[in-house]
């Protein structure tokens, strides 16, 4: 690891001319950040501890909304009782990810921001990964192995995977994020902050230089009660996803009147299966028609070899989730 300077803000606009200076990143719970600094993936120059910030720790379950603080710690939401009943799906793809020492040190903030597993991206040794080194190559489309790789949203420079359970769940409930920066303030929809690789696989947001993310927000609908997360791994704890669903319902009598799907463990983006849903409106929600919206979610799929097995196994895990979030109908488990 390289020397670099650490800054601790007492405030936010400190820590935004501290973030805005080349070289200089942002760091909050670090679970991630301190991982790749140690393999040389990353070597920035300074790193800005947003952690102390104040008024960015809490979150709050309204009427409306859920609020969010953009430090609010994984494991202090996925314990929550109250945030367990109004939004099951929430805490579930938190308490599902990583391990319990992680999540009491892992912010929200971060967490949904965090880099891909890919090997070839984590490990220096390949010289050919254009996330970490623009222009070199993809070892993964170079004939190497890519059972961990994307079948959505990749493209000839990059197949990497994003790794996250929580975004799963907020791209399915349209949530949307609030960052502060030298530009000052801005809300920015879940689905439009994260950028698909195409030609620049090192862009991966739309975020600005020295903007933070201050607050995540999740309206408060039906189908958020109703919800689930589904996540099938190599093993039961500490893994990231093979496929996963962040899934949840409304029914009108027998009748679905509202449902949503996020795909995780197999995109390279967080991902909503909005054909899946656009057939399960209007209709029953049986096991027949769960997993038939499994088997659409997965239609459009553009496996490599190494990644295919993700089309029946990721199908089954969205009809297994769908199931699941409708037994939760009226209080159900």
């Amino acid at each position: 690891m390289d020397n670099f300077s650490y800054y601790r803000p007492e405030s936010l606009s400190d820590a935004i001319d501290a973030a805005r200076v080349e070289g200089a990143d942002i760091l909050a719970g670090g679970t991630t950040m301190v991982d790749l600094m140690k393999i040389g993936v990353r070597e920035p120059e300074a790193l800005v501890d947003i952690t102390g910030l104040p008024g960015l720790e809490g979150y709050e379950i309204g009427a409306d909304r859920i609020e969010f603080g953009a430090l609010a710690r994984m494991a202090d939401v996925a314990s929550d009782d109250a945030m367990k009943d109004a939004a099951p799906v929430l805490t579930e793809s938190l308490w599902k990810a990583a391990s319990p020492q992680l999540r009491h040190a892992a912010r929200l903030g971060g967490n949904i921001l965090q880099r891909t597993r890919c090997p070839y991206f984590r490990d220096t040794a390949y010289a050919q990964c254009n996330k970490r080194d623009p222009g070199s190559g993809c070892a993964a489309l170079d004939g190497g192995l890519t059972n961990l790789h994307a079948i959505f949203g990749g493209s000839d420079a990059c197949v990497a995977m994003y790794p996250g359970d929580f975004a799963q769940a907020l791209i399915a409930f349209d949530a949307s994020v609030s960052t502060q920066g030298p530009g000052g303030t801005r809300t920015i929809p879940f689905d439009q902050l994260h950028v698909l690789p195409g030609d620049t696989p090192q862009v991966e947001t739309v975020l600005e230089p020295g903007e933070i993310v201050t607050g995540i927000t999740v309206p408060v609908i039906p189908a958020l009660k109703a919800s689930h997360y589904l996540k099938a791994r190599d093993r039961e704890s500490y893994a990231f996803a093979s496929a996963s669903a962040a899934v949840g319902v409304e029914m009108d009598g027998d009748t679905v009147r509202d449902v949503r799907i996020g795909l995780g463990g197999v995109a390279s983006v967080p991902w909503r299966a909005t054909e899946a849903e656009e057939f399960l409106k209007g209709g029953p929600l049986t096991e027949d028609t769960a997993r038939e919206a499994g088997r659409i979610a997965f239609a459009d799929a553009t496996p490599l070899e190494g990644s295919a097995y993700k089309i029946p196994l990721g199908a089954d895990v969205v009809a297994g989730a769908l199931l699941t979030a409708k037994s939760r109908m009226n209080g159900g488990e």
